[in-house]
């Protein structure tokens, strides 16, 4: 099925399918975002699941991935910094890795960059990335809670940045 023969009602369905059955347990867009990436191919951006793809052609899938990876990139661009600690805290929990190598590892990989949508705005997508940066610093300097966001309860180092 040629992109062009899409019904609108499809695509729906599908992306209807996919919310209901596997992103359903993910309430966070940072975790929606991460998951949806790791179905898409690096080499090609061609994203597949194959539970999605059994029910509804792969095409419509792919583009039904798409769409909702596209969704959780914007709605976490739109997320506020305090949000965004909370959502990042709650992803290194759900790693099983240790918070200290978690932070390492995304603070020097940055593999937050290939999880974005292939054609996102790229002043959104270095906001984001800034935001994240931020996110990690955060929780660098304060291990076991995120700190009030308020203006003055940040740290000089990170009002430099």
């Amino acid at each position: 099925m040629a992109m062009s023969e899409f019904k609108p009602m499809d695509l729906y369905r599908a992306a209807q399918d996919l919310k209901r059955h596997t992103l359903s347990g993910m309430p966070r867009a940072l975790d929606r975002l991460i998951y949806l990436a790791s179905t898409r191919d690096y080499n090609s951006g061609v994203y597949y699941h194959d539970g999605l793809a059994n029910r509804f052609d792969s095409e419509i899938a792919c583009q039904a991935l798409a769409e909702l990876h596209y969704e959780a990139f914007q709605e976490l661009v739109a997320t506020p910094l305090k949000a965004l600690v909370e959502q990042t805290d709650a992803y290194i929990v759900s790693t099983h890795t240790t918070r200290e190598e978690f932070i390492a590892s995304w603070s020097k990989l940055e593999p937050f960059r290939v999880a974005i949508p292939v054609d996102s705005d790229p002043v959104l997508a270095e906001f984001l990335f800034s935001n994240l940066r931020v996110a990690l610093a955060i929780l660098e300097l304060h291990p076991n809670t995120p700190p009030d966001l308020k203006p003055n309860a940040l740290p000089p180092q990170l009002l430099a940045l």
